[in-house]
């Protein structure tokens, strides 16, 4: 069963808190998503880093025991290299506990995730737990006082004999490179600071000018921004960070897998994917199984505004990258979602769950329109083809309530609590195998090739 947060004050304690919440929710989307605001900061941050005579100073946030900054911390040479910047470590500690909300889950993911998606990077990880106590303060102690020109290469070195277990290096480092106690303390809590001051929570992050970066998954962005600066040193259109897959593009086979989706529909990174899951269902063998989940809001999950600001940008600069852009957001959280969910299971035995779906995430992340109003959701059930008086029966019916408790239980059963989360199974069910993000639909498409080919 689903570990759930416990119940605090209610999120719609009346229709007037109601509209209200709604209206600042729509509002502060909008702003973090908007196109016209993500280039008005990046040419303000230049024209302002240009007046003062700055160089282009990256910060990089490296959490020793973040199986993520292992994969970073490779790259982090190359862009030094690659690139006319002045790059900055910041040494940081525990993540912003309010920003995870299953920390068990989250760590047990965090690892495997990492172990699955190295070797694309080329890079060793093959831990089987995460490194102890000691062996943290060692890694922390020798990369404590380390001048910037040092820590690459040394922090690549602590990475790697901290992940294998091997004390007796760090050991012998620590004889070189030493830290207090309280060094140390100091040292992490400024890191922390820093990287809350930039809106942030997790290690394995860059942050430049006012936007932030987030490992090998958002290199490129970064590596885009500052070659459009004229900061690469080189003419070549190739980014230092690149995954080293072998899926095909489409891919025939005799064989069908199952492809299992849960979506939410307030999730901008559910919007996001959804083009990319239409065309694997487009280029590739699966049966889609849809299988829709309350947001994290409506599962009484409290997001900071900091961390909504991140994925919101985020997902909209990732949205962008795919050409699928996010516009006019409205979004659906409370009774519009309550209504929308409500015809789900009807229309999925229909047969048009996922366009279903498909259709309310356009609705709320591009037209800017109200999936709980009556008069859109019948215009949407006849482009799909379906019957709106047999459909609209089950309007505000709660027989979608287990529906999509027993997909949560699902979805959280292969260690996935966010969406959009995907799995795998052969025809017949067996052989589950979970990812979490969008981030994460080229390793699907590894998966299947690796099942059928």
């Amino acid at each position: 069963m689903i570990r759930r947060p416990p119940r605090s004050t209610p999120l719609y304690s009346s229709a007037a808190s109601d509209v209200y919440k709604r209206q600042a929710r729509n509002k502060a989307m909008n702003m973090f998503s908007s196109y016209e605001n993500f280039k008005t900061i990046r040419e303000n941050q230049e024209t302002k880093r240009q007046k003062e005579n700055r160089p282009h100073e990256v910060l990089y946030f490296h959490k020793v025991d973040d199986p993520y900054s292992h994969l970073t911390i490779q790259y982090v040479d190359q862009l030094i290299e690659g690139y006319d910047i002045n790059l900055k470590p910041i040494l940081v500690g525990e993540e912003n506990p309010v920003t995870v909300h299953e920390p068990d889950l989250y760590d047990a993911y965090c690892l495997q995730d990492v172990k699955r998606i190295a070797p694309f990077y080329n890079v060793d990880f093959e831990a089987l737990s995460y490194p102890s106590k000691d062996l943290v303060s060692l890694a922390n102690s020798i990369l404590c006082n380390l001048e910037t020109e040092l820590f690459t290469s040394i922090a690549k070195e602590v990475s790697s004999a901290l992940w294998q277990g091997q004390e007796e290096k760090l050991k012998e480092l620590n004889k070189i490179y030493k830290a207090s106690d309280s060094e140390i303390r100091n040292k992490l809590n400024e890191g922390n600071e820093i990287r809350n001051d930039c809106d942030y929570y997790f290690g394995s992050a860059f942050y430049y000018e006012k936007e932030l970066y987030w490992g090998v998954d958002r290199l490129n962005h970064l590596e885009t921004r500052l070659a459009e600066l004229g900061a690469k040193k080189t003419t070549d259109n190739e980014f230092i960070c690149n995954l080293n897959t072998t899926a095909p593009n489409e891919l025939s086979s005799d064989d069908k897998l199952n492809l299992t989706f849960y979506p939410s529909l307030n999730s901008p990174y559910t919007f996001v994917s959804a083009k990319k899951v239409k065309d694997l269902l487009k280029d590739y063998p699966i049966n889609l199984i849809t299988k829709p989940v309350l947001p994290m809001l409506m599962r009484m999950m409290v997001i900071p505004t900091f961390k909504a600001k991140y994925i919101i940008s985020d997902a909209a600069r990732e949205g962008r990258k795919y050409g699928y852009e996010m516009k006019s957001i409205y979004s659906p959280i409370g009774k519009p979602a309550r209504l929308a969910y409500s015809l789900f299971p009807i229309i999925d035995n229909l047969g048009k769950g996922f366009e279903y779906i498909d259709g309310l995430l356009r609705a709320s992340f591009q037209d800017g329109i109200n999936i709980g109003d009556e008069s859109f959701l019948k215009n949407l059930i006849s482009e799909l083809g379906l019957d709106w008086e047999s459909i609209k029966k089950d309007l505000n019916t709660k027989k979608w309530k287990k529906i999509l408790n027993d997909n949560c239980d699902d979805m959280y059963s292969g260690n996935c609590w966010g969406v959009p989360s995907f799995k795998i199974t052969n025809s017949d069910g067996s052989d589950p195998y979970y990812v979490w993000g969008q981030d994460r639909m080229w390793l699907l498409k590894e998966e299947i090739h690796r099942r059928l080919s």
